[in-house]
């Protein structure tokens, strides 16, 4: 059975955005590979931006949930064990994506990691504007481990664990494939999660 035609559009339009990224992917190359006219793509989602906030609400909608849900049984514990706690409790939300689409987690990380290396402000916008109330209550749970941290130097740990992050899932094929082939791991994506948590982990807490 073939696919609704909005469906179809999100499908394609993902694929490209996280290969070629938001600026570098033309409406014509949407149309064309989701066989539909741009007349089909403005009708149901009237713009390039819904359109790229509609593949990301996608995954939101059902991450976003699932984090609440963990957060709040989620016991404290503080420094950078409380963090490692933390990380290691969002795996399965974030593995979760998955049914989404095969690959959906590391597709996801690469789709922010797009919007945020091209400055698509209205993603923020979107994001804090229908996800903020989630994201603020996963900040706090951070801060409540980090008790003496400031928020500007918190900003700065945040950022750069989000890189190791990006960079880390983006290429975590690549990853796989050297850890089987230099050091005979078997190593699937949350193996990948699981080497870079203790490291994140250091370098948000500090310690």
């Amino acid at each position: 059975m073939s696919k609704p035609t909005k469906t179809q559009i999100l499908d394609v339009a993902e694929a490209l955005f996280a290969e070629q990224g938001f600026d570098q992917t033309s409406m014509r190359a949407i149309t064309s590979g989701a066989g539909v006219n741009l007349a089909s793509v403005n009708y149901h989602f009237g713009s390039k931006k819904n359109l790229i906030q509609s593949v990301f609400k996608r995954y939101f909608d059902i991450l976003m949930p699932r984090i609440e849900e963990t957060l709040s049984t989620l016991p404290v514990s503080t420094g950078r064990r409380g963090i490692a706690d933390l990380l290691e409790a969002l795996i399965p939300p974030m593995l979760s994506l998955n049914a989404v689409r095969p690959n959906g987690t590391a597709t996801f990380v690469m789709l922010l990691g797009k919007g945020y290396n091209e400055t698509q402000g209205h993603l923020r916008r979107f994001i804090m504007g229908n996800y903020g109330h989630s994201i603020n209550k996963l900040l706090t749970e951070i801060h409540r481990r980090l008790p003496d941290i400031q928020d500007d130097e918190l900003f700065w740990r945040l950022h750069f664990a989000m890189g190791a992050f990006v960079f880390s899932m983006s290429s975590s094929s690549a990853l796989t494939q050297i850890a089987h082939s230099d050091f005979n791991q078997d190593v699937d994506v949350v193996g990948v999660i699981e080497h870079l948590i203790p490291f994140v982990a250091t370098g948000i807490a500090g310690q």
